[in-house]
């Protein structure tokens, strides 16, 4: 016997609407190829584009509250390869960078501008994995098909920072209006992506099972544990991991 009443109702090709403002947790679908590091061994998709040597990480999104929640979409950053600069450096990862830098600024309350060292150790990573399971404010864009055999898509407009008000007023549960991007009906580039809240404060859906030893952000419903209280005279210990993991 199957009892499907508790299983979320079918909600047809519909997307969520242009320019919407929502808490996101991101989740990395492992590629099978490898990052740098042993954190991210088997972290990256690589292309299906004949001769490309970009390298991707691939990224669904799933919006946690409000009229849109469990909603998921999907998008690839550039890690690697692709178009370079005039240093050689690849373009693409330039781009995704900056943004995973807004995630982080998202999901922690930075100020963007914020440079001291507290700040500067927040937003250094182990590895890119440290970055899957976090929680920021986003803000979500449809993105039109090209190629008009297939459906417009979600994607991450950018990342919502602290010093704009949607990022107070969602991180508040307020409802806040869309905000559509004009230019993106002409066909133009993605917007930069709105900023997150952090995973650990932010209420968990239904996610799938994880691996036993996995960071405790990755847990549904999982907090942050109590630090232990120190024995006398030892050194306090030095936290592991991402800011979002240790406050």
């Amino acid at each position: 016997m199957y009892d499907l009443n508790d299983v979320e109702p079918h909600r047809g090709g519909d997307l969520i609407p242009d320019g919407t403002f929502a808490k996101v947790t991101m989740t990395i679908r492992p590629g099978g190829v490898d990052g740098d590091g042993e954190l991210d061994k088997g972290l990256l998709k690589a292309s299906n584009t004949p001769g490309s040597d970009v390298l991707s990480l691939d990224a669904e999104f799933t919006v946690m509250e409000g009229p849109h929640a469990r909603r998921k979409f999907w998008q690839l950053f550039t890690v690697a390869g692709g178009k370079v600069d005039e240093k050689g450096a690849s373009i693409g990862w330039n781009i995704s960078k900056r943004i995973f830098r807004a995630m982080v600024d998202s999901a922690l309350g930075l100020d963007s501008e914020d440079m001291s060292e507290a700040a500067k150790q927040k937003r250094q990573l182990r590895g890119l994995a440290d970055l899957d399971g976090i929680t920021f404010v986003a803000k979500i864009a449809v993105e039109p098909n090209k190629d008009q055999r297939y459906p417009d898509q979600n994607r991450l407009d950018r990342p919502v920072l602290p010093n704009e008000k949607e990022w107070r007023a969602v991180m508040n549960g307020e409802a806040v209006p869309a905000s559509p991007t004009r230019s993106r009906a002409a066909g133009a580039a993605p917007a930069a992506p709105a900023q997150p809240q952090p995973a650990w404060q932010q209420p968990q859906g239904p996610t799938a099972p994880v691996a036993a030893g996995a960071p405790a952000w990755q847990h549904p419903g999982a907090q942050a544990p109590m630090p232990a209280a120190p024995q006398p005279g030892a050194p306090p210990a030095k936290p592991a991991g991402p800011a979002w993991l240790n406050g």
